[in-house]
């Protein structure tokens, strides 16, 4: 009966998963260079660059830190992603998978906490936000983005109006000489749709009125408030959104440690073909070598006056005799 061999497929690097990695990290690491550059070009535009201390010099938050940071990042992961992809590098990529599992848990840890202490954050949200009220005037990216967040929740301060009294050209002493004394920035106004060309002015002494005449002319709840209501009203987005992003995070670790898990196998079969191979090429037994002399050169064993023919070929491997 002829015999039947028996074929076991070897490991190999699966070009699939490969492949997606390298290509989704390439994308990462030119988004994560844009937002770099978008912020970087920022900062030069301000002369941060020229000049390192204005950036402890703000009292509130500087937007461009968010391009910066989430710019970094993103970079940092992607080229660590690319490159341990494209070269089969274990050791950027098991980097890849640690950064971004760590990246997740904590969010998941931020997001239990607020959870759990939701009074302190809502505090601290508070803080937060009057803190960068008094910075207002001092940064034209901090400016717009307030503005923003006024105009796109109707809302005007951490919990009302009067939280402008912390800025020192809206506050309602008599000694500030400022022509918006009493006010609050355009952004809290209540806009008329009929306004073609938006009033700038529209917030000027509106805070020497009743609180039921502001009603009329701005919007009188807090930001606060109005963006955890935000939340409850979009709660199932919001949600989705964060699952999406949490989904895609450890879908990128697990091809990343199964690609790592490729490359050590492959790795390990190569290294045991190697030692097969060393051990039968290189030290061959006494029968396989007599089985490659050949039968009339075996016959000369014994004559007198010529040497076994093990000896000579030992001697030729390495010196070695029988």
């Amino acid at each position: 009966m002829p015999s039947k061999h028996h074929h076991f497929q070897e490991p190999e690097v699966g070009c699939c998963g490969k492949y997606f990695l390298f290509g989704f990290n390439i994308v990462f690491w030119v988004l994560g260079a844009l937002f770099l550059a978008i912020g970087l070009w920022a900062w030069g535009e301000k002369g941060v660059l020229s000049n390192i201390s204005a950036l402890t010099d703000l009292g509130g938050l500087d937007p461009v830190w968010l391009f910066v940071v989430v710019g970094g990042v993103m970079s940092v992961l992607g080229f660590a992603g690319c490159i341990g992809a494209l070269r089969e590098n274990t050791f950027l990529l098991k980097f890849f998978s640690m950064f971004l599992g760590l990246i997740f848990f904590l969010e998941l840890a931020t997001g239990i906490l607020a959870f759990v202490f939701k009074d302190w954050i809502r505090d601290q949200l508070n803080l937060f936000i009057n803190n960068n009220v008094k910075a207002y005037r001092d940064d034209i990216d901090l400016q717009n983005l307030i503005d923003f967040a006024q105009e796109y929740w109707s809302c005007c301060g951490a919990r009302g109006p009067n939280d402008w009294n912390l800025n020192i050209y809206f506050n309602c002493t008599d000694l500030n000489p400022s022509r918006e004394r009493c006010g609050v920035p355009f952004s809290c106004c209540v806009r008329d749709p009929a306004e073609d060309v938006l009033n700038t002015q529209c917030g000027y002494d509106v805070r020497l009125k009743l609180e039921l005449e502001q009603q009329g002319f701005i919007h009188t709840k807090g930001c606060v408030g109005q963006f955890e209501k935000w939340l409850q009203d979009n709660l199932i987005v919001v949600a989705g959104v964060f699952v999406g992003i949490a989904l895609l995070q450890i879908f990128g670790i697990c091809l990343a440690q199964n690609l790592v898990s490729d490359i050590k196998a492959v790795k390990a079969n190569w290294s045991k073909w190697n030692d097969d191979f060393e051990n039968h090429w290189l030290t061959p037994t006494i029968s396989e070598v007599l089985s490659t002399v050949g039968p009339q050169q075996n016959s000369l064993v014994g004559a007198p006056g010529l040497a076994p023919p093990c000896q000579h070929v030992f001697f030729g491997l390495g010196g070695l005799y029988p």
